[in-house]
């Protein structure tokens, strides 16, 4: 990572563009009002973006999930970014708590600090913008984008891309939650038809990470799901096949504790009743990312053979020969909200339906076969 700090570059300038008071004063940020687009950045020519920081102040509680980030290289018209602005950066489902990785942070204090290090070259021009989709303003977004102006871009650079994407997993009705065969047997997936789908990508490229934010409605565990990799239009089992959710973000036997390594972690976890809630794993192939060279389809299982609903919400990123295929359309913000945390409530009434299904007999514990 340090092998080419010490390499002079003549001809290439180092630039700014911020949130900076033109005036001279304090005053540095701008305000984005309700339902608008605000122009971060308009770059006229070739560079690279280098870094990105932002923090924000809004009375929407949600706007990390409210306000969407956008990113177009060369005059393209379709974002090669899109993605929910808290998610991007590492920070799932509207909250705030702090996230370290090498290319992505939320730093303090208590992760309302943004930064990404992602290099994204550019040959003819880069446009950045945010939009605000709250019904409230964005009173005060601060922001720097440091980047560098060079003659011309190598034609072997990659474009940066980024996509969200969301989904509310179901079970086969016939089998229910079988995870780890509790309540029957276990069915076998031969096929990537019922996972879950972080990536879907026409063009040639490399895959270099995911921020993969699941929100487990119940206390089994949730990552008995495998990592499938369909490279170039091959079929399954592919060229990639993990073995299991946790394996795939470098970690092992369902672990529930905050983590942080420069490549892969744990950002947050529920530390509820076993795995019940909100988990943000991550992962960067930095040192081996995932190369392709007509297409990628990376998907994952939802428990074992799909067996548990989950609300799975992935931010993929990877670098690619332009022009890409359009995102499918993003989600309003009204279908990007949390479904409702379940709590010691909710568990009290699946009790009572336990007691219900066993003709009610005053001493039930809870755990009668």
């Amino acid at each position: 990572m340090l092998n080419h700090i010490s390499k002079i570059q003549p001809g290439i300038k180092t630039k700014r563009i911020s949130s900076y008071d033109r005036s001279g004063g304090n005053a540095d940020f701008i305000s984005i009002p309700a339902g608008e687009t605000a122009d971060l950045a308009v770059i006229a020519g070739a560079g690279i973006i280098k870094h990105i920081w932002i923090t924000v102040s809004a009375p929407d509680k949600f706007i990390r999930r409210n306000a969407v980030i956008r990113m177009y290289w060369d005059g393209e018209t379709e974002p090669s970014v899109e993605s929910p602005m808290g998610d991007f950066f590492g920070q799932g489902f509207g909250e705030e708590y702090n996230f370290a990785s090498l290319p992505l942070a939320a730093a303090p204090a208590n992760g309302k600090a943004f930064n990404c290090y992602f290099p994204m070259p550019f040959g003819d021009g880069a446009r950045i913008t945010i939009e605000n989709q709250s019904n409230e303003p964005i009173q005060s977004f601060y922001y720097y984008i440091d980047f560098e102006q060079h003659p011309e871009i190598p034609a072997s650079e990659g474009r940066f891309h980024a996509w969200w994407n969301r989904e509310i997993t179901g079970v086969q009705p016939q089998e229910g939650e079988t995870e780890w065969g509790i309540i029957g047997p276990q069915g076998k997936n031969a096929t990537t038809e019922h996972n879950y789908v972080f990536a879907n990508i026409v063009g040639s490229g490399q895959f270099v990470g995911i921020n993969y934010y699941v929100d487990n409605p119940g206390p089994m565990w949730y990552g008995e799901g495998d990592d499938m990799w369909l490279i170039d239009g091959e079929d399954w089992p592919g060229s990639l096949h993990g073995t299991g959710t946790e394996d795939f973000f470098n970690s092992s036997w369902c672990p529930n504790e905050v983590y942080a390594h420069p490549y892969f972690g744990y950002a947050k976890v529920p530390n509820k009743l076993g795995w019940m809630g909100r988990t943000h794993c991550y992962r960067f192939f930095l040192e081996d990312p995932i190369r392709f060279e007509k297409s990628l389809h990376a998907s994952i299982e939802h428990g074992h053979d799909n067996a548990l609903t989950l609300d799975l919400s992935t931010v993929a990123y990877w670098y690619q020969s332009e022009p890409h295929q359009p995102f499918p359309a993003l989600p309003a913000k009204e279908e990007r909200a949390n479904m409702p945390e379940v709590g010691v409530v909710d568990v009290h009434r699946w009790r009572h339906a336990w007691r219900n299904a066993n003709d009610s007999k005053p001493t039930l514990w809870g755990n009668e076969k």
